[in-house]
């Protein structure tokens, strides 16, 4: 008997503002296609195909009043852009010999565009004389509408070919990826054509009071306070965590407009609820394929900082907008299918679709293999400025890139790499409640361990330690890529004449110190994983440097993901994203303390020497950090001005806030700040 119950009344508008499934179907029909021709991607290289399609999309467009259309692509380290796209809208108005207005859009417009590559952030691929940046339609993203405009996901690269986006990267390394997926499983007696990266983004965030988010020069320029004393209350009792969502309040009615934008976009928010700080919420969407709810989560980040302003709230993004409370980051849900449908990190369905049962521990041995050869590239993925403040904090997994497997499973892989080879059955754990009229509760084989950065479980591993504010493009490339090459790996032992089961054995013998089931927040941990050899980089910074490591450069050139120049540009870039996002913040702290605090304090009779002397203590470090030899230099000064000078002198201030009246300091309060549901405190 089916579960599901149609409410059209309901359902109405879902999907209608994006091109594909029923809505394209029906403007396809009309120029001779169907909606099933835009799954076959080869309609790109048809030009006859490409130019109905452009028609179908005109008039889609047109009926609903949009009569602009553009590439919409990803840039790199956009951060601080809103949406973190890019997009030039064009009109689709021409005109007819008789001069009439009239509309028109071809395949070649929809296909391609061109645009300055030199002015987005490039790490040297581009300069003011060689600006040239080509944009070339994404066929397995559909096309959406806002407003009066059509997007198109596009991807963006320079005259030389190389990659100056989000995007491009993480379609090599997924189709490097299905392509070795496909190689491994063939050696294993499993023809698959090919396999699909899917994932499920959990987004946090904070909604604050705009008036207040207003009077907060530093929330406004990088999405972080800088200054800010604590209130009496913040988030001691987690009396925050899941509970109801006031529906007389701002924010319940912003949730549900975000969503109900969203639901029109095809982008099905599964979930909404309270985080653990105050403020702080979350959204999180169905699973789907990593390309399309890697561009659907730029779009929730972009319509909540949107309709956010409409309710008199601002939306934060950044990791670590408050301290003293609990930051926000993106766990990015990671699995991998066949496209037949074969889940991989589904042991039962594994094996009842390949008939192999040594299939599953093969899969597990080249993954935990990656994750501690390649560990210092995830760590790199979520070096996001806003993560030095979160990674180890008792809010999100430290910095030491382990995996947690569970007990059944890691006994299980144990016995399977000393030759105990058995098909793996996990067990549920039966739950009684002690009451006679409660059902019996299974758990799973998998505790849920918070603590861990890649924990699997629910057929899936959780990327945890991911920003919040991140495009999780570059997390995605990583996981896909380290796959793809421990796969290639497997292969390529197998074709030189060894057993599967054996090298899969071997690499679980040599790799499985990375796997660790304990408590990730122990102040013993680090050291022990220093002692083990697994990946441990406190540093950001540090972390980023590793995109030109050797063995990571090889390993991307040889799946055709990255060359040489393209790590270094992307190593450059994000150390320049580092150093810009400080100096933001540290020019954002010395206007505070001057034009407000020490005001302040003189105003309520306080003594302000040791905040004047904070502010040049801090342009003293700002002056030594542009002076830095080279930018790795300049990151690693930023670096020691934020986490020690700024917090140094953080304090200072903080301390004659708490002693300042409230009608003489004029920076909204934490207490203004933090508590919108339950009102407004100076």
């Amino acid at each position: 008997m089916s579960q599901t119950v149609d409410a059209p009344e309901i359902s109405k508008g879902y999907g209608e503002s994006v091109f594909k499934g029923a809505i394209a179907d029906k403007y396809l029909k009309a120029v001779g296609m169907s909606a099933a021709d835009l799954d076959d991607y080869s309609w790109i290289n048809d030009s006859a195909k490409a130019d109905k399609v452009a028609k179908a999309l005109l008039k889609w467009g047109l009926d609903a009043g949009a009569s602009s259309f553009c590439h919409w692509f990803q840039p790199m380290a956009a951060t601080f852009r809103h949406g973190q796209t890019g997009q030039v809208q064009l009109s689709t108005l021409e005109y007819n010999s008789d001069g009439t207005p009239t509309f028109e859009l071809k395949g070649k417009h929809i296909l391609f565009g061109e645009t300055d590559g030199s002015s987005y952030p490039n790490g040297g691929m581009r300069a003011t004389h060689t600006a040239g940046g080509y944009l070339c339609i994404d066929p397995s993203s559909p096309p959406f509408m806002r407003d009066d405009c059509i997007f198109i996901p596009a991807c963006f690269v320079s005259y030389d070919g190389h990659a100056l986006d989000e995007k491009t990267p993480l379609h090599r390394a997924h189709q490097a990826m299905s392509k070795e997926t496909a190689r491994l499983f063939k050696h294993c007696g499993f023809e698959v054509k090919g396999a699909v990266n899917n994932i499920g983004l959990e987004q946090e965030l904070f909604f604050i009071p705009r008036e207040a988010y207003q009077r907060r020069m530093d929330l406004q320029f990088t999405g972080r306070t800088v200054l800010g004393k604590m209130p009496a209350r913040g988030q001691e009792l987690c009396d925050h965590y899941m509970s109801p969502i006031n529906i007389e309040a701002e924010v319940y009615a912003c949730m549900k407009e975000i969503q109900e934008q969203c639901y029109k976009l095809g982008i099905p928010l599964k979930t909404r609820h309270r985080e653990v700080a105050p403020n702080q919420y979350e959204f999180a969407p169905l699973f789907g394929s990593v390309i399309t709810q890697t561009d659907q989560n730029l779009m929730v980040m972009q319509i909540a900082e949107e309709v956010a302003r409409k309710h008199d709230l601002a939306c934060l993004l950044q990791e670590k907008p408050f301290a003293g409370v609990n930051g926000s980051g993106k766990h990015n849900n990671w699995s991998i299918s066949t496209l037949c449908g074969a889940q991989l990190l589904n042991p039962g369905d594994l094996t009842a679709k390949s008939g192999n049962p040594n299939l599953f521990p093969i899969v597990m041995a080249a993954l935990v293999a990656g994750v501690d050869e390649y560990g210092d590239l995830m760590r790199l993925a979520i070096s996001s400025p806003g993560n030095d403040f979160r990674l180890g904090a008792m809010e999100a997994p430290p910095s030491v890139i382990s995996t947690y497997l569970g007990t059944q499973m890691t006994a299980y892989l144990k016995d399977f790499s000393e030759g105990n080879v058995y098909e793996y059955k996990p067990a549920t754990s039966p739950i009684n409640l002690g009451v006679d009229i409660m059902p019996i509760v299974h758990a799973p084989a998998e505790d849920r361990n918070r603590t861990s950065p890649f924990p699997y479980g629910g057929h899936r591993f959780e990327f945890r330690a991911v920003g919040s504010s991140q495009n999780v493009s570059l997390v995605n490339t990583v996981l896909n890529a380290l796959t793809a090459k421990k796969f290639s790996e497997i292969s390529a032992r197998i074709e030189a004449g060894e057993d599967a089961v054996a090298v899969a054995q071997d690499m679980l013998k040599k790799h499985f110190k990375v796997v660790f089931n304990g408590n990730g927040y122990d102040p013993a941990w680090p050291a022990k994983a220093d002692e083990l050899g697994i990946t441990h980089i406190d540093s950001g910074v540090e972390a980023i440097d590793k995109f030109v490591a050797e063995k990571n450069v090889k390993m991307f050139e040889s799946l055709g993901i990255f060359d040489a120049m393209e790590c270094a540009a992307r190593r450059s870039i994000l150390l320049d994203l580092y150093v810009g996002t400080i100096e933001m913040e540290v020019g954002c702290m010395i206007d505070m303390i001057n034009q407000h605090a020490i005001p302040s304090a003189k105003a309520a009779g306080i003594d302000t020497a040791g905040m004047a002397a904070g502010v040049s203590k801090l342009e003293a470090a700002l002056k030594e950090m542009h002076a830095a030899s080279d930018e790795y230099e300049a990151a690693k000064l930023a670096r020691v001005l934020r986490l020690d000078t700024m917090v140094e002198v953080r304090k200072v201030v903080d301390d004659v806030e708490a002693i300042c009246p409230a009608d003489k300091w004029t920076i909204a309060t934490y207490k203004e700040l933090l508590f919108v549901d339950t009102g407004k405190f100076k």
